[in-house]
């Protein structure tokens, strides 16, 4: 496995971002620490991926602030410490997944062996010689993780990366989360999926661009009595149990 540095703190303080006339993330703060896979969890729409679009210094915000490494997000000395998976993949579909691969490490000036090792890494050793464009939906989102992978970024920001994979690959994917992590990487993964969020050492709740619950699973069930993360969500937004999902 890859080697990172040790040092990848997120410290996000007040951020407020509007998205036209919406307020998209309303005064949010929180820390992400190197070594833990933080899980950013809520309902879609409740502002998560232009929180993640601030982390990595794409989104316009309207205050606060989004420090990265002790730089603001968005420095030029971040950009081959980040690595960012977008919901849509973002990777060239006319190309093999090789190719794509072999492309951004020249970028990023590393060596062929990593290519091999992120192509490992996410499950695509046999697939190394196709289009991306023949490629499944999941099989797309593996590439541009792969991708995210190249040059071991100190900070993973990962938004829905397991959306329509099979129970399998989750699973795969989210040990590989945590191998990150052990290595020093800071993980942040998005999801609007609550099973999910048990998979994590620590948790984001967040609702209607508001952050409701910072904490880690455990301390987020038992400050709330529930017996699963779903339940405590509709607790802290009081909501009925067995409520619209």
């Amino acid at each position: 496995m890859m080697n990172y540095a040790t040092e990848a703190a997120v410290v996000v303080e007040e951020l407020v971002v509007d998205r036209g006339r919406t307020r998209a993330v309303d005064h949010v703060s929180f820390v992400a620490r190197a070594g833990e896979v933080t899980g950013l969890l809520g309902p879609s729409g409740c502002g998560k991926t232009s929180l993640m679009r601030a982390l990595v210094g794409v989104q316009v915000v309207a205050s606060g602030s989004v420090t990265v490494q002790g730089l603001p997000a968005g420095h030029r000395e971040l950009r081959d410490r980040i690595g960012y998976v977008t919901q849509a993949p973002s990777v060239y579909e006319d190309l093999t997944v090789d190719e794509n691969l072999r492309f951004f490490a020249q970028v990023l000036g590393v060596g062929d062996g990593q290519v091999d090792e992120v192509r490992q890494a996410v499950d695509l050793t046999e697939r190394g010689g196709s289009r991306v464009a023949e490629l499944s939906g999941g099989q797309r989102s593996r590439v541009s993780l792969a991708v995210a992978l190249l040059g071991s970024p100190s900070l993973l920001v990962l938004d829905e990366p397991t959306v329509g994979l099979d129970p399998v690959l989750r699973q795969e994917l989210w040990g590989l989360f945590h191998r990150l992590a052990a290595d020093g990487a800071a993980v942040l993964v998005s999801s609007h999926v609550m099973d999910e969020a048990e998979r994590c050492d620590r948790l984001l709740l967040m609702r209607e661009g508001k952050l409701i619950a910072d904490d880690t699973p455990g301390g987020l069930l038992g400050s709330t009595g529930s017996a699963d993360v779903e339940s405590a969500f509709l607790t802290l937004v009081g909501a009925p149990a067995g409520g619209a999902r």
